[in-house]
């Protein structure tokens, strides 16, 4: 019967003093117009985060060059061969390097390392972890 007692009077004591808990954390916490117009003044001065990004704003880079200046300079590596292809980021791939064996000799190894089971497996980029 004690110990029913106790938890009794436990269970009482917690449940008097949660409100007073939520009552301290409520006051200090902004209200919602607070909030929205906090937001609003943020828009307003271009200081706000679009929707879906995280972090900072990347500050505008500005070009030291014309505009004429880059679509020539665009235009002549386009000539060369040295542009990249639109949606393409990185170094250009090496696919323009040549093989110098064979396609026989290429299929006859591969059939090799199947065999001897040394063969990257497809999809794999064959970097050991």
């Amino acid at each position: 019967m004690n110990v029913k007692l106790a938890l009794s009077l436990v269970a009482t004591a917690v449940a008097m003093l949660a409100p007073a808990a939520q009552a301290q954390t409520a006051a200090s916490a902004p209200s919602r117009a607070d909030v929205k117009a906090e937001t609003k003044a943020a828009v307003k001065e271009g200081k706000a985060m679009k929707a879906g990004e995280a972090g900072t704003p990347a500050a505008d880079a500005k070009s030291t060059k014309a505009r004429a200046e880059v679509k020539a300079e665009t235009k002549k590596a386009v000539k060369e061969g040295k542009a990249q292809k639109a949606g393409e980021a990185g170094a250009p791939a090496a696919a323009e390097a040549k093989s110098t064996k064979a396609r026989a000799e290429v299929k006859a190894e591969t059939k090799k390392a199947v065999k001897e089971g040394t063969a990257t497996p497809a999809g794999e980029t064959g970097a050991k972890k």
